[in-house]
């Protein structure tokens, strides 16, 4: 397993202008990052509304990736593949086929796309829902796998969000796309957003698993803490509600958390394939990626000799 650093977990550097995307990959490489994963937030390399790719800022990432002997690994976009027109979702395929040709240029062997946007209100995120919007799901997934062949990249879902996520509702549809270069982006933490037992739902999805997002959440009964409103009904101190609104989460640095890292280590660091370090935690960007990606060389170092199957 080769750990890696999600310009995600440093997001607020460069919301804030005290870091681009350049400054963040040098970061990466400095603190001992075996790979780098782009999430273009806060950098754009194509322009949904104008339709225009910056080359020149994909040519300047080929080129510092290079420099640095810091291969690029993944391309995360947001998506929704579920709106209710036809015409809309197609207007999203074609869209995410553009970024699909980012991926390409830029030179990554994934691209994760979401399949439901992370803003779905929760009330329609039922068992019902799901099994309607299932063949969609399906269809549209795969059309864009099969666009991806042609430029060797594989395509990726996450258990992300509260629609499209649990170990269930993700396995069944990489098995129902079942196509080799698509597969399952498993976050060893998403899986409490929904209620699921993480070092579980890990376990059931290893035989799905082609890249893996490393996050750790400090986890609470609802009581303890005051629920707020807004979508995830969140407080003003970073914790957010999980789906059954019975517990509150907050992302801490890997390791120092509630989740089971070590278990979960045990059953996932014989796996042959890239691990992003994604931080989201209150402490400062810099710590929560050098700390954390530290942590997880550790519990592989740890685990050295084992296969994935634990």
């Amino acid at each position: 397993m080769k750990i890696g650093l999600s310009s995600y977990s440093m997001v607020n550097r460069i919301y804030s202008g005290e870091m681009d995307i350049i400054q963040v990959m040098e970061f990466a490489a400095e603190r001992g990052a075996e790979h780098f994963e782009l999430v273009p937030f806060g950098f754009v390399f194509y322009d949904d509304k104008t339709g225009a790719f910056d080359d020149a800022l994909i040519e300047r990432v080929r080129a510092k990736s290079a420099e640095l002997g810091l291969p690029l690994s993944n391309y995360a976009v947001l998506a929704d593949l579920l709106k209710e027109s036809e015409s809309e979702r197609e207007a999203e395929v074609e869209r995410l086929c553009r970024h699909i040709d980012v991926a390409a240029k830029v030179g990554v062997p994934f691209m994760r796309h979401d399949v439901s946007s992370f803003r779905r209100p929760l009330e329609h995120n039922t068992p019902a829902e799901f099994e309607r919007l299932f063949p969609v799901m399906v269809d549209t997934t795969r059309r864009l796998s099969e666009y991806a062949e042609q430029y060797g990249i594989t395509t990726l879902v996450e258990n992300h969000g509260f629609f499209v996520n649990g170990a269930d509702r993700v396995i069944r549809l990489a098995e129902a796309v079942g196509r080799e270069n698509f597969g399952i982006l498993c976050d060893t933490g998403n899986f409490a957003c929904v209620d699921e037992n993480c070092l579980v739902a890990d376990k059931k999805c290893l035989p799905y698993t082609k890249f893996y997002h490393l996050k750790d959440f400090y986890i609470r009964e609802k009581d303890t803490l005051p629920l707020g409103g807004g979508l995830f009904r969140c407080d003003s101190g970073n914790w957010f509600s999980s789906n059954s609104g019975e517990y509150m989460l907050r992302g801490s640095i890997l390791g120092q958390g509630d989740l089971p890292m070590r278990a979960i280590f045990r059953q996932i660091a014989g796996a042959d394939t890239f691990a992003s370090l994604e931080f989201e935690g209150m402490e400062k960007p810099e710590d929560g990626s050098t700390l954390g990606m530290d942590a997880a060389k550790e519990l592989i170092k740890q685990n050295a000799g084992r296969d994935s199957c634990g």
